[in-house]
């Protein structure tokens, strides 16, 4: 058997092969978290308050944004010095992130005490000890890419698998246990668990590695060059961060209770599609890095790993135009729901364009270019201040000519087919632009 494994793993290289376990272990996991988002959650979150789950987890990544961006500036270096083995300066940067990650939290702490009750208000929710929980959670959720990132570096797969594979049960026993009480509460409870217990279990993988005594890392041209990366990021991360908040708040905001639960559902579906990508963008990293390292193409690579999810999408969607409405009816409050079937097809092709941006940026980071953020970071903030001048007109009345607000009246977006719009624009617009800069890259 194992001969047989290691032919196959020959003839499928490594990036297929290892991509190909990962996606094994993680769809086994993959099965408890649809459990989660398709029974569980609409279970005990009233139809009422469902479509509010989203914009509640944005919220909380925003405010969580800066922890975020420090591990994200540091995901190359932590790729370099795990390649080079220089574990010493590696365990001097992961306390740095931590000791971050603290300060940050701190900070954020105090601004949701002013601004999370008038956001729970704008979306409708009434229940006030969700502040610190959804918070910790998502600093938790953000600090431990700075450890999983160390295991991909290292190509240590067989660790990450198994870390998906703990991992998943986990995060159901934590919301079994926990929903129940408080459903909203507990959602995000058991959302915390998986991601730290990645973080115990990156620590106990990487026992020998950081086993070394800490060396100096932090000097003045280090501080210099991941300034400058850190304020690029950081206006990345940001407009990317207002345009998911904003779009998910508008989706609960401006649209009936019935139809952002509705969206909520079907996207449980459609993330379906996001399986082979959220694989695929693992493994990629590693390989792309060090394609750019030596100065080889990276596009052959992106360009089959970009088949690859289109062609898995596409077989995703295909059932749902047929059985989308019964599967839908079969589930908690599934009546309510099934009505909305139509739009897990699309939201797939959402999806999927979103995965194909991912895939090229993804690569694009890999190998320290950044030059895409000239006109993905203004798409992406224009796409936001778009969405509020089409929804929040109504404060203006009066002071726009009639005919014009007779206009935005009419194109409002007041359901969720015409939100779906929105969406498929700003994606296609964004997928686009990556091909193009893809066709015209010099390697």
């Amino acid at each position: 058997m194992k001969q047989l494994f290691d032919k196959l793993h020959s003839r499928m290289g490594d990036f297929w092969w290892y991509s190909l376990m990962l996606f094994c272990a993680c769809r086994t996991a993959d099965l408890l978290n649809a459990f989660v988002g398709l029974w569980l959650v609409p279970k005990y979150v009233d139809p009422s308050e469902l479509g509010a789950v989203t914009p509640l987890g944005n919220f909380a990544g925003f405010l969580a944004l800066p922890v975020a961006v420090f591990a994200n500036t540091f995901r190359n270096e932590v790729s370099n010095l795990s390649l080079a083995r220089e574990f010493g300066k590696l365990k001097t940067l992961m306390r740095t992130v931590f000791i971050a990650a603290g300060v940050f939290l701190f900070v954020a702490i105090i601004v949701a005490r002013f601004t999370l009750p008038m956001f729970l208000a704008r979306i409708r929710i009434v229940e006030g000890s969700l502040g610190l929980i959804i918070i910790v959670t998502s600093f938790i959720t953000a600090v431990a890419p700075v450890f999983t990132n160390t295991i991909q570096a290292l190509g240590k797969f067989k660790a990450n698998a198994v870390m998906n594979l703990v991992g998943a049960p986990l995060r159901l026993l934590t919301m079994l246990v926990a929903m129940p009480f408080r459903p909203l509460a507990g959602y995000f409870v058991g959302q915390g668990a998986s991601p730290a217990f990645n973080i115990v279990a990156s620590v106990v993988s990487l026992r020998k590695e950081l086993s070394v005594k800490a060396e100096v890392y932090w000097d003045h041209a280090t501080v210099r060059k991941f300034s400058k990366l850190l304020a690029i990021f950081l206006v990345s991360g940001v407009a990317s961060a207002v345009a998911t908040l904003i779009e998910s708040t508008v989706l609960r905001q401006r649209l009936p209770d019935l139809d952002s639960a509705g969206y909520y559902m079907a996207t449980r579906f459609s993330d379906i599609s996001g399986f082979l990508y959220n694989t695929l963008v693992f493994t990629l990293f590693p390989f792309t890095a060090a394609l750019a390292a030596k100065g080889k193409d990276m596009r052959p690579l992106i360009l089959k790993a970009a088949a690859a999810t289109v062609g898995f999408s596409a077989l995703v969607a295909l059932p749902f135009f047929f059985v989308g409405k019964p599967i839908l009816a079969l589930l908690p409050h599934g009546g309510q729901y099934a009505a909305y079937w139509w739009a897990i097809p699309w939201l797939i092709g959402i999806s999927t364009m979103g995965a194909l941006i991912g895939l090229y940026v993804t690569a694009e980071l890999s190998a320290n270019r950044f030059g895409f953020m000239k006109w993905m970071v203004p798409v992406d903030f224009a796409y936001p201040a778009l969405l509020l001048a089409v929804t929040g007109y109504g404060y203006f009345a009066g002071s726009l000519p009639a005919s014009w607000a007779s206009f935005l009246d009419v194109h409002n977006i007041r359901s969720l087919d015409a939100m779906l719009c929105w969406m498929t624009a700003v994606n296609a617009i964004k997928a686009l632009g990556c091909f193009v800069a893809m066709a015209k890259q010099r390697q």
